[in-house]
């Protein structure tokens, strides 16, 4: 059986597959789209991390396929119910990048609370912008607030706690009841509430047409003055020319975006020049430990998905 591996992988994976099948390993493939679709024709198996894109064109193209193995956990760039249609076993590394986001998150937010680590060049050449820098933010004693409450936003509460933050959390998928709330110790709240109470919100959710756009205009207004956003999760739930519009306004603290609406994020977008604005090209999940966590699992699941189904 073929296994065509269009995007990075570790390379310790990539032998262990290569063991039992015949491993395409072309992790620059995912910018070529015509040699994966012609690649993909002989594969039983692709894994892919999030741009190359899993679609209708690319299914009919795939005649042999059994299984998808995605190098991370948002799916919104694979045909879920295409796959489904068809059978093919979708792969992702649930949890196995979960510690990698939330000290992210963790990171990026001490970051803008504090305000104070990109005076480097300042410093570093003379000057000395110690009053300007001395109104700096402590995490211990606020809120963060934490929408969609699964594996890596647990995670993130849990790191939270563990420096005197306060959290509370939405998430539709876990009523008022569930022992996850007592587990966490953080407060279930509904959206308009979190985002009027939070010092900071940390987005953990997948991409759907019910969360496009989730923080637009309307609900980044809702935010507490001063407040702080990060996303990790999928660009298009953040509205960027809203968000550029709270950063350049002083409505809010400060960002922290690794996901951006269209990626890479082109020239001129509405984010260039935003102050107090963190920026990462989708990397909160990888570190050196993740990927060795991410591809392990994925490389597992497909050998499992392939061995369990006979051609």
């Amino acid at each position: 059986m073929r296994v065509l591996i269009s995007e990075f992988m570790d390379t310790p994976a990539v032998e262990t597959l290569r063991q039992q099948f015949d491993v395409h390993y072309a992790p620059d493939m995912v910018e070529q789209r015509g040699a994966l679709l012609e690649a993909v024709g002989a594969a039983d198996a692709l894994i892919v991390r999030n741009r190359s894109q899993v679609n209708a064109e690319l299914l009919a193209a795939a005649p042999r396929l059994l299984a998808v193995g995605r190098l991370g956990v948002g799916l919104d760039n694979i045909d879920l119910p295409g796959c489904a249609a068809r059978g093919i076993q979708v792969v992702p590394a649930t949890g196995a990048n979960a510690r990698a986001v939330a000290e992210y998150v963790i990171g990026t937010l001490l970051s803008l609370l504090r305000g104070a680590y990109h005076a480097t060049p300042d410093v570093a050449s003379g000057r000395w912008p110690r009053a300007a820098l001395s109104q700096g933010l402590e995490a211990q004693g606020r809120t963060l607030g934490v929408v969609g409450f699964g594996g890596i936003g647990q995670l993130t509460a849990q790191l939270a706690r563990g420096l005197g933050l306060r959290v509370v959390a939405c998430d539709a998928a876990l009523p008022p009841g569930h022992p996850v709330w007592a587990e966490s110790g953080a407060a279930p709240l509904a959206l308009d509430a979190l985002l009027a109470e939070a010092d900071a919100v940390t987005l953990h959710l997948p991409l759907t047409p019910g969360t496009r756009h989730l923080l637009n205009a309307e609900r980044i207004g809702r935010m507490r003055p001063g407040a702080i956003l990060i996303n990790t999760s999928r660009g298009g739930i953040v509205d960027e020319a809203a968000l550029a519009a709270a950063l350049r306004s002083g409505r809010l603290r400060g960002a922290a975006l690794d996901v951006f609406e269209q990626e890479p994020l082109p020239a001129g977008s509405a984010l260039a020049d935003a102050p107090n604005l963190i920026l990462t090209p989708h990397i909160a999940g990888l570190t050196q430990e993740a990927n060795v966590r991410v591809s392990n699992m994925v490389a597992a699941g497909v050998t499992i998905a392939l061995g369990g189904r006979a051609r």
